[in-house]
């Protein structure tokens, strides 16, 4: 029987590592399950707590990881994101592989534990979603109509940032046409899920 697997996908903002997961998860309903990470932004418009985010106030978020709940935690844009524990077990108890989207401070975090942690480390992908132009990052995030002018220079910045960490994942995807990256992550599944026995 096939190990369930921890699929990690990291990549700056705009790289469309979002969609990606949620193409991956529609195709595999039977296989994956996205893993609903904690921040303590405010939802954007359209937003369901428990649906897209736990929305957590700082209080919160900081409680919890103090009672050791969370596997990761980042702080992104001012904000704190982190995986809990509890979140991402209970899929791969029952079976299901877990996707993880989380920027590359969560990954890192992950990727040292899975050094300690033997079951981690034989269950966890990594991939990361490259975007190198920044012309580019910029004219996807724009075009997203979500973000103020001053958040997509934060975001473009911190692109450059992100970019330096692509050598430490399993997997890089050389972001292109949205179909032609969904093709390659999908591929990589596969593949994993062939070589995980």
């Amino acid at each position: 029987m096939n190990r369930p697997l921890l699929i990690v996908v990291s990549g700056p903002a705009g790289s469309g590592k979002t969609t990606l997961c949620m193409r991956l998860t529609e195709s595999y309903p039977q296989f994956i399950h996205r893993v609903i990470t904690c921040t303590t932004r405010p939802p954007r418009v359209g937003e369901i707590d428990g649906e897209d985010y736990y929305f957590l106030t700082r209080q919160e978020f900081e409680a919890q990881y103090a009672e050791g709940k969370f596997l990761e935690k980042a702080v992104v844009h001012n904000n704190l994101y982190g995986c809990r524990k509890q979140d991402i077990a209970k899929h791969l108890s029952a079976g299901y592989d877990a996707l993880l989207n989380v920027d590359v401070q969560g990954a890192a975090s992950i990727r040292n534990q899975a050094e300690r942690d033997r079951a981690l480390a034989e269950s966890l992908v990594t991939v990361f979603v490259r975007v190198t132009d920044p012309i580019e990052l910029r004219r996807r995030l724009t075009g997203r109509g979500t973000d103020p002018v001053d958040e997509i220079n934060r975001r473009v910045a911190a692109a450059e940032y992100e970019l330096q960490h692509a050598g430490h994942y399993q997997h890089v995807i050389e972001s292109g046409p949205k179909e032609a990256d969904f093709l390659e992550l999908n591929k990589i599944y596969l593949q994993e899920k062939k070589n995980r026995v």
